[in-house]
């Protein structure tokens, strides 16, 4: 019951928060490329710190023993890049695709499903062999600390002080003269500070973090020795569905079913829940960004959170090159996605001027 009802929490207040403040990782990856405003990337530096601060603390009192493992440095690099051309086609990354179904986009739910099927066939289905294969070449130990030798406290102070410098600049840009305006608040009290009130991406990531250490020892104590995962509980979900293994219902599962919830709660609250069909390319991009999802997160043994959020606040050598690869990923889709696109617009409204 404890399992059942933590993983339904942690999961709950990630969705809330995140449907809540519009926590997106795609979108800030994107932007990072097409917009040249790295925001987003700088408030996921803030959960990683927030994160491995804790984590630091947690181990000093045995209370987290952190995993490391070996790890391919060719999969990763590889599944990596396809996962961030899979979260561009399908509109959000694993966490994405699980708040947003829950505000009733079809397309989401389209990847999704897609995300977990290709997940459990990469893992457990045809593709293993392959997925094996891919993990026994280039194999390398995923503690930084032990391979640099520097203590992880000191890895961790290093990181705070970039994540410092980056906000500190962020917050010190000049602001724009003219007044944006506001909306008058449809409601009062309580409910405006939950499911109305607009918040800062930064502190989105201070509450993304903290729900993140908190899913540690909350997982730990159910028996899993691991925070915030997606792509794993997603197949076995799935696996579950089709062969009915009891055995597949672990804390992740539900942390997954939390965020859906949680989301769809805050959607109700907001008034923002609508089921919304989208057009045919999006059902197209949709499912096939889905598949490009489960097959990379897989390849690279983890998604945008279990290795971008999760494995970067441990110090986890895979971890950080997984999110390098994925923004450039993210990157080379956003090419042909926007960014062609836009050049190509903007040749053609200059030709009749010039003519």
């Amino acid at each position: 019951m404890w399992l059942i009802i933590s993983g339904l929490l942690v999961g709950g207040m990630l969705g809330f928060v995140m449907q809540r403040t519009r926590f997106c990782l795609t979108g800030g990856f994107r932007d990072m490329y097409v917009q040249k405003n790295n925001k987003m990337f700088y408030a996921l530096l803030i959960a990683i710190t927030i994160q491995g601060i804790g984590l630091w603390i947690l181990s000093l009192f045995n209370i987290v023993q952190l995993p490391y493992e070996s790890f391919s440095v060719i999969g990763t690099i590889i599944g990596s890049f396809v996962f961030g051309i899979g979260i561009i086609l399908a509109g959000g990354c694993a966490t994405g695709t699980w708040y947003r179904a829950g505000e009733g986009l079809i397309g989401s739910w389209i990847a999704l499903g897609m995300y977990a099927l290709f997940a459990a066939i990469t893992k457990a289905g045809v593709l293993k062999p392959f997925l094996d294969k891919m993990n026994s070449v280039t194999v390398v130990d995923s503690n930084v600390s032990q391979v640099t030798g520097i203590p992880y406290w000191l890895l961790i102070l290093m990181l705070g002080l970039i994540t410092l410098f980056c906000v500190r600049k962020e917050l010190t840009k000049p602001k724009p003269k003219f007044a944006v305006p506001t909306l008058k608040p449809k409601f009062n009290g309580v409910r405006h500070l939950f499911f109305e009130k607009k918040y800062h991406p930064f502190m989105a990531a201070v509450a993304i973090g903290l729900i993140a250490l908190i899913a540690w020892p909350v997982s730990i104590s159910t028996g899993r020795n691991y925070g915030l995962g997606i792509t794993t509980p997603s197949a076995h979900l799935l696996q579950f569905l089709v062969n009915g293994d009891t055995k597949l219902l672990d804390w992740g599962v539900y942390l997954v079913l939390g965020i859906f919830i949680g989301s769809y709660i805050a959607a109700r609250g907001s008034r923002e829940f609508k089921w919304r069909l989208p057009d045919k390319i999006t059902i197209r991009n949709s499912a096939i960004g889905g598949a490009f999802m489960g097959i990379g997160a897989s390849l690279a043994g983890g998604c945008s959170i279990g290795n971008g959020l999760v494995s970067t606040a441990t110090m986890n050598a895979q971890g950080w090159l997984s999110l390098l690869f994925m923004i450039l990923g993210t990157w080379f889709m956003s090419y042909f996605l926007f960014v062609k696109p836009m050049r190509q617009n903007k040749k053609v409204s200059v030709k009749p001027q010039t003519a």
